[in-house]
């Protein structure tokens, strides 16, 4: 088994019990219990998350060889459109570094300014339920670390970096 791939699965075991063990902003319900739809909905995040960061591991492993071919962070920007425009839910991927390489992945402020520094201050995961229109929507953040060697064939900037160097911002609607 490739030693890079191995290493990706181990960050990703890593990521996904912090999940599990990280203490949660739970809305608490008038029993006391926290808020099942919350709780679907982060469950959906944690889905998400996998299933997005198993597919740019692949990309790069599979299909980046040079720098000129599309990059898997691209090729996630494209599928985050995709799934916007079809309604779903949105994701963005957010420079975490300072020095993104294209204006448009800073940080915006409020939420995804706030998620950057929490997350680079090594929380695994950040949220916050917001309404809009009339409807609640989760806002959720996640950690994007450098994972492969072929990362850093595109983003120099990587290469010595030993935290995250950005984070996926999602927007979903309550999961009823």
């Amino acid at each position: 088994m490739n030693r890079k791939f191995l290493a990706w699965g181990v960050v990703v075991a890593g990521a996904a019990a912090l999940w599990f063990i990280a203490p949660k902003s739970g809305v608490v319900g008038a029993e006391g219990d926290k808020d099942p739809v919350l709780e679907r909905t982060r469950r959906e995040v944690r889905l998400l998350d996998d299933i997005y960061k198993t597919a740019v591991v692949l990309i790069t492993k599979h299909y980046v060889n040079e720098s000129s071919d599309l990059s898997a962070g691209q090729a996630a920007k494209a599928l985050f459109a995709g799934i916007k425009e079809k309604g779903w839910h949105d994701a963005r991927l957010v420079d975490a570094t300072g020095d993104p390489l294209v204006k448009a992945n800073a940080p915006q402020p409020g939420f995804e300014q706030e998620a950057v520094k929490r997350l680079k201050a090594n929380e695994p995961y950040y949220d916050q339920v917001i309404e809009e229109d009339g409807k609640k929507f989760l806002r959720a953040a996640t950690p994007v670390p450098v994972v492969m060697e072929k990362c850093v064939m595109c983003h120099e900037n990587y290469r010595n970096n030993k935290g995250i160097i950005g984070i996926l911002h999602y927007k979903l609607p309550l999961v009823q």
